[in-house]
């Protein structure tokens, strides 16, 4: 499996895995009838944003987006996104990507990375990032509309 950072030609490739993953309503605040257009808007933010993916013979398998999680005095803190193929969940994809994405941010010279919303049901990417040393720093009840029903969201933080 090889990551790289994506260019706007690589959107084509990215959108099946986007589309899968937002309309499943499981783990992103999108819509999950989000229209490629704003999809497509909403992911391949220009600098100082940057998208990767991730690889296997040819196919995406993996994408994720690096930004300021703020603008201004807010600016060096990252955000990032990620997204796995579910049908190759389990296989470390998540975790590549996730360093990847962490060294990047280093050598954009971000101090800490937070990420806004992690949906506490998907106790996949919560027992990963803590895996990886972020911290649950906060807890918004019912904030997030699950198919099966209103759950919590987590804010969790790291220093880089």
């Amino acid at each position: 499996m090889r990551v790289r950072e994506a260019g706007q030609a690589d959107w084509a490739r990215i959108w099946p895995l986007w589309h899968r993953v937002v309309s499943a309503g499981e783990t992103y605040m999108w819509a999950p009838d989000t229209p490629e257009q704003a999809a497509r808007a909403a992911w391949m933010l220009p600098a100082p944003a940057a998208v990767f993916v991730a690889e296997d013979g040819g196919d995406v398998v993996g994408t994720a987006l690096l930004r300021p999680n703020q603008p201004g005095l807010g600016d060096h803190v990252a955000n990032a996104g990620f997204m796995v193929d579910p049908d190759r969940a389990g296989e470390g994809i998540g975790r590549t990507l996730a360093h990847h994405v962490l060294s990047a941010a280093r050598g954009r010279r971000f101090k800490a990375m937070q990420f806004n919303a992690v949906v506490s049901t998907n106790v996949a990417a919560v027992a990963l990032w803590k895996s990886l040393g972020f911290e649950i720093v906060g807890t918004v009840p019912g904030a997030f509309r699950h198919p099966d029903g209103l759950v919590d969201i987590h804010i969790m933080y790291r220093r880089l």
